[in-house]
């Protein structure tokens, strides 16, 4: 078994990424626009956008998504289609695998449906280039017969809202971009959003907390809701094991200290992304791939999953040069900076003998 073999079989609970949505994650998300807490810019936005295509009778034009895992894509998603009133077809584009695979899908949506496709940079090229035609003339093309015989067929199709959703939009063709009439790109929660939401989980849950546990819950999910709502469940399972059920400051600080997760909401794995650079590579830079091998796991998924809230907070620069730990990494980990740095090393490989 590898290392990255060992990471994906025990996930990090503070990853949004780490494990699949269950019954219990749908259970806490929203239905309507109303309901959905944060974004405030883009619920504006697209309660407009909503309002219009109802009252024209039309489909809606087709949404991109841009953002962060957890931050609820797929969540906006269904609300848009219940807001609309109309069916929702979900898929992700790793499930795509053939051409074939799509028109079965495109073959059966009806009038204005929304069709959601998570993880949209990952489509492959051939099912990319059927999307056009159908996204823009809403037709599908089909190529019937083999060799010199074989012919394109047109097949119309409703006309439907596509909705993409993707954590990595420079992957994304600009072919495909320029077809989605309407971009939104999320943005990590606040605190006081974060409050509101796990306020909320709470209750559907049944669970009792007080709002400074809430808000020191808040404080450690790394702006993501999904984090929230994973931490909030496992706040309550503490409670009731160790408490009357209440879940309290105490419980929350206890419990974090069980699960080896910081105020900040670094797992032991992120402080020792920051550890290797600080004491291996004396505090960067140093590069994407060398770090990813040095903490034994895959560079994208260093890239996609661990930098962008280390970078958020204030702990991890990215450089032309490569990653470089901040002032306040040294400060969250209680380590001296040195004067043993990375260009001193450099300066050594560099002698001859």
């Amino acid at each position: 078994m590898t290392d990255n073999d060992v990471n994906d079989a025990f996930p990090g609970i503070t990853r949004p990424d780490s494990l699949p949505d269950d019954e219990r994650d749908r259970a806490l998300r929203p239905r309507k626009l109303v309901d959905f807490q944060g974004q405030e810019q883009i619920k504006t936005n697209l309660a407009v956008f909503i309002q219009a295509a109802r009252e024209r009778g039309e489909s809606l034009d087709h949404v991109f998504l841009i953002g962060p895992p957890g931050l609820g894509k797929t969540t906006l998603a269904q609300i848009t289609a219940n807001e609309l009133g109309v069916d929702f077809k979900v898929t992700s584009a790793p499930a795509l695998d053939k051409p074939k695979d799509l028109a079965g899908i495109l073959a059966t949506v009806t009038e204005r449906t929304v069709f959601f496709i998570d993880e949209i940079h990952r489509l492959k090229p051939a099912i990319e280039e059927m999307l056009y035609i159908a996204m823009e003339d809403y037709e599908l093309d089909w190529i019937i017969g083999q060799g010199p015989s074989a012919r394109t067929v047109r097949i119309p199709l409703p006309p439907f809202t596509l909705i993409g959703a993707t954590t990595r939009a420079g992957m994304v063709s600009s072919p495909l971009v320029s077809r989605f009439g309407i971009v939104q790109r999320f943005a990590f929660y606040s605190d006081d959003e974060l409050t509101d939401i796990i306020l909320r989980s709470a209750g559907i849950l049944g669970a009792e907390i007080d709002g400074s546990a809430a808000r020191a819950l808040a404080h450690c999910s790394r702006g993501t809701p999904r984090v929230a709502n994973r931490l909030l469940r496992r706040m309550r399972d503490f409670a009731q094991v160790f408490g009357n059920g209440l879940i309290t400051e105490s419980v929350v600080s206890d419990g974090l200290e069980k699960l080896e997760i910081d105020c900040l909401g670094l797992e032991r794995y992120d402080r020792e992304i920051l550890r290797s650079i600080i004491q291996n590579y004396g505090g960067g830079p140093v590069g994407a791939e060398t770090l990813a091998i040095s903490v034994g796991e895959a560079q994208d998924t260093l890239e996609d999953y661990y930098e962008p809230y280390l970078i958020q907070a204030g702990l991890l620069q990215r450089t032309p040069r490569g990653r470089m730990a901040t002032e306040q990494a040294y400060s969250h980990l209680n380590l001296q900076r040195t004067n043993r740095g990375k260009d001193d090393t450099d300066a050594n490989q560099r002698l001859p003998f």
